[in-house]
């Protein structure tokens, strides 16, 4: 089952949601990022688990909503696409403190064995209002995420710095499609 459920990660601000746009307006199932989902969330109703306030609370929750994202892709049809999650949220709950990332899912990898990994690229890099933390900060958590995942037995597939049709066209054929 988690051959088929596809993770794009890597450094904020590299173009992986933009580049799930780009495959969801080609028919690909998609789940879009927890992280925005959460501040979203936590922004309209006061809470806390902001990663800017709280970040060990906003790496638990985002455990679960990519859990529950997980849970809810098994309804699916063929490859889901992933913008970020559970590994992601895995890492940042290990870097605030919490348990190791294998730790939070068990021997079983949630997704592909291939995951596609958007590399630091400051020419794409803006701050918003869910996005505070510099481009520095966000090198270092891609390296983490990286480390991670050659930790966990992930193949990475660093997508090049390219337009976003180019870049979806890999991934495509990457996975067959």
């Amino acid at each position: 089952m988690a051959e088929r459920f596809i993770l794009l990660t890597g450094c904020s601000g590299g173009g992986k949601s933009t580049l799930l746009s780009a495959l969801a307006a080609r028919g690909c199932a998609t789940v879009p990022e927890p992280g925005r989902r959460i501040i979203a969330e936590q922004v309209a109703g006061g809470g806390k688990a902001l990663p800017w306030v709280d970040m060990e609370a906003f790496a638990r929750r985002a455990i679960e909503v990519a859990r529950s994202d997980l849970a809810a892709a098994q309804k699916l049809e063929g490859p889901v696409f992933f913008d970020r999650g559970l590994i992601d949220a895995a890492v940042a709950l290990e870097h605030c403190g919490g348990r190791k990332a294998r730790d939070t899912f068990g021997e079983v990898l949630p997704y592909a064995r291939r995951v596609f990994v958007a590399p630091p690229w400051r020419a794409l890099f803006v701050n918003d209002a869910e996005r505070q933390h510099s481009f520095e900060a966000a090198v270092q958590e891609y390296m983490r995420i990286a480390w991670s995942l050659d930790e966990l037995g992930y193949e990475q597939y660093v997508l090049p710095k390219m337009s976003v049709t180019a870049r979806a066209d890999i991934i495509l054929k990457q996975c067959g499609l």
